[in-house]
């Protein structure tokens, strides 16, 4: 992979309580249009998601939504993205992200967020990918998580033959210089995944 042409951006539905969040959302979506990188997200065009859409779209670039059936009421997601991919259910709009993109960020967001990048993590770890992953711990926002990931390390539940790595920025203007890095070193055929059909 030589470089990123699109990023998946996991993101909340909900703007949360600190006006930074948003603003972030904004700044990165600014940075993706200017960078000439097709964000690849949920679909809503509320929340951070809505925010890091427009702000795609205001400046410019490419926007593609992957929302399931059941939310297109709940995130209104046809008033956003250029192109909006309509799924059965969460398994396929996880697995269509993934296809679409060439790594994965990960804005605040809630429990959607946070079980869609560790589930990246996961699959990471278990050899099936390795496109490059980043938390993006705007405000410290995801220090938790981080050092939930640090313990286990600790305690050998993350023993360090599978370990994964994935990547941490703490501003967005800084996400993007070492994502592709990361990508450069990311081969054709590890960009592709194979998961079982009753994984999916």
């Amino acid at each position: 992979m030589a470089k990123i042409n699109a990023l998946c951006v996991y993101c909340g539905s909900s703007p949360g309580t600190d006006p930074g969040f948003v603003a972030a959302a904004q700044s990165f979506g600014k940075i993706l249009a200017e960078n000439h990188i097709r964000l690849i997200y949920g679909g809503g065009s509320v929340g951070l998601m809505g925010a890091v859409a427009h702000a795609v779209l205001d400046h410019g670039g490419h926007v593609t939504g992957i929302i399931p059936e059941f939310l297109t009421k709940r995130e209104r997601p046809r008033h956003v993205a250029q192109e909006l991919i309509v799924v059965p259910d969460m398994h396929s709009r996880k697995r269509a992200m993934f296809d679409h993109a060439d790594g994965f960020v990960a804005l605040p967001g809630g429990l959607g967020t946070l079980e869609e990048v560790v589930e990246q993590l996961t699959w990471a770890q278990l050899g099936r990918h390795k496109k490059p992953i980043l938390i993006a711990n705007i405000a410290g926002y995801w220090d938790p998580l981080l050092t939930l990931i640090e313990h286990m390390r600790t305690v050998k539940f993350v023993p360090s033959a599978f370990n994964v790595d994935f990547l941490v920025a703490t501003r967005v203007e800084d996400i993007l210089p070492p994502m592709q890095k990361a990508a450069r070193h990311v081969a054709g055929a590890e960009q592709t995944m194979a998961v079982p059909a009753d994984r999916l």
